[in-house]
């Protein structure tokens, strides 16, 4: 994995990970170390929060190869990994079971994620901002990682 950070060009590290896991921690702690989660002159003030700093970007090698990504697949990636990892610490997750724990060992999981997917998919941009409709977006994501979780269970 290599980060870089887009302000400052010289700033180069890489770090070969085992897995995604690693991956993430690698990447967070070096947001961590060179500010990134932290606000800056390239940090973006929207509607009194503020949005995500965009000041590196990931690029992720497999097997000796480098992948250039096109649309900042790794970056988004990492992100989305975040994004998930939060929903964990929602009200959602109280008592270490989930809601959609129950739906699925009612046998309803299938049905539960795609409505889901349809739904945010379908509300994408209509409701509230654009940080909101990104939002559905992850949510979409989510949604089909555990609706693809399922589908691998039952096969």
């Amino acid at each position: 994995m290599e980060v870089r950070n887009k302000v400052n060009p010289a700033f180069r590290q890489s770090h070969t990970c085992k897995s995604i896991e690693d991956a993430h921690n690698t990447l967070y702690k070096w947001k961590m170390l060179h500010g990134a989660t932290k606000p800056n002159k390239n940090t973006v003030k929207k509607e009194g929060r503020t949005a995500p700093n965009r000041d590196y970007e990931v690029k992720i090698m497999s097997a000796n190869k480098d992948i250039e990504y096109k649309f900042n697949e790794g970056a988004l990636i990492a992100e989305f990994k975040e994004y998930v990892d939060s929903t964990y610490g929602q009200h959602y997750a109280k008592d270490k079971f989930q809601a959609t724990e129950f739906i699925i060992d009612g046998g309803h999981g299938t049905g539960f994620c795609i409505g889901n997917v349809l739904k945010y998919a379908q509300r994408y941009g209509k409701k509230g901002t654009s940080a909101d409709a990104r939002k559905d977006l992850m949510k979409v994501l989510h949604y089909a990682l555990i609706g693809l979780h399922i589908h691998d269970q039952e096969t």
